[in-house]
């Protein structure tokens, strides 16, 4: 599986290398800032990001990290402070929303409840004035493309979350947009429809090429979906890079424990167990418990400790360690033997924790500063 993850993170950043010498990005944003007059807030800080032609794109972060701010710049329902918006190389900064070749795609999906599902889709093609016959044709093949064929007499009170979802996004892509922004689409959503929303939202992607930039505060979500990940926090960015390269080589302390479990090893507990100082991040499944007697092999870390707490999730459970060199380190594993009994049962043992030097990394603490 590592083979395979790293032979699609290669092939992706060979397209997107090979997609940024032959044409201008599908956004480009240079030193893009925003504050807010209200208590004086800088909700973005001179960000740089290029995003290209049909990639699948995720803004992920915690609220209030400046991402939907960074979407709303991009859209133009927010007129940045400083610094420049680029679609496919032309400065759109001052352009209003309706200007820019772009659609966005909310949480509450902003259906008209008055009208159908084919009033719905059709709105936006009125206001551009599209010849009747073509934006029947055009509705049709909308409908089609999300799967709601035969749905369009229908008003939006009459469908579940999953279809008035699917609603909102035929009536973006309906107007043939180079650029779809979507926010949070999926929030409102149960578990289940919205794991299978995500896999359905990366095939219609795919489908019709168009570039996607996606918000989103979950991490899973931009895991599952994403091309490349864009990762926020307190206004900037701390890291882009492929799903795997954002899970596996997390630049930041704050990107390994926001992307995932943070597992940190610093000061006293990293000179203890590792021989060294700074900050160090290992993940979960990497470490494996073992009987204290065990001993680590020339190629591995290890360290001793005890259970303090025992998570069974079903397929998994997660075990907190309170290390005896201070702090703590979480494990997860996988239950193909063990019982949720079994499991619980390890709460308050001592164990070692093993896992091989590769795994750990070094992470930058707070790379602007702050």
């Amino acid at each position: 599986m590592q083979c395979a993850g790293s032979a699609r993170s290669a092939a992706i950043l060979a397209r997107m290398a090979d997609r940024s010498t032959h044409a201008a990005p599908a956004i480009r944003l240079e030193g893009l800032s925003k504050r807010f007059p209200k208590g004086d807030t800088l909700a973005v800080s001179a960000i740089n990001l290029d995003v290209h032609e049909g990639e699948f794109f995720s803004l992920l972060g915690p609220s209030g990290s400046g991402k939907t701010t960074t979407l709303r710049m991009i859209a133009g329902f927010e007129a940045p402070t400083a610094g420049t918006v680029y679609l496919h190389g032309e400065d759109v900064t001052g352009l209003p929303p309706f200007d820019r070749d772009v659609n966005t795609v909310f949480q509450d999906y902003a259906l008209f409840p008055h009208m159908s599902v084919a009033e719905n889709i059709s709105y936006g093609l009125e206001v551009r004035k599209v010849p009747v016959a073509e934006r029947a044709v055009r509705i049709d093949d909308a409908l089609r493309m999300v799967r709601l064929e035969g749905f369009g007499d229908r008003r939006p009170a009459e469908l579940s979350g999953g279809q008035r979802q699917r609603v909102a996004l035929a009536r973006a892509l309906v107007n043939r947009p180079r650029v779809l922004l979507l926010d949070e689409p999926l929030g409102a959503l149960d578990l289940k429809l919205r794991e299978e929303m995500q896999i359905e939202l990366k095939a219609i992607q795919q489908q019709v090429g168009i570039t996607f930039i996606y918000v989103t505060h979950d991490q899973e979500e931009a895991l599952t979906m994403s091309d490349r990940i864009a990762v926020f926090n307190r206004g900037t960015i701390e890291q882009v890079g492929t799903p795997a390269d954002i899970y596996e080589h997390p630049a930041t302390a704050f990107v390994a424990g926001f992307v995932g479990t943070s597992n940190l090893l610093t000061g006293d507990a990293a000179r203890a167990v590792l021989g060294r100082e700074g900050t160090y991040t290992v993940r979960p499944e990497k470490i494996r418990l073992a009987e204290p007697s065990e001993a680590a092999t020339g190629e591995e870390h290890s360290a001793l400790g005890s259970v303090r707490s025992v998570v069974y999730l079903g397929p998994d459970t997660r075990y907190i360690i309170t290390l005896d060199v201070g702090g703590e380190l979480v494990v997860t594993e996988q239950n193909l033997r063990t019982s949720s009994m079994e499991a619980l049962a390890a709460q308050g043992r001592a164990v070692r924790l093993i896992w091989r030097r590769e795994h750990v990394l070094a992470v930058a603490d707070d790379p602007h500063g702050r």
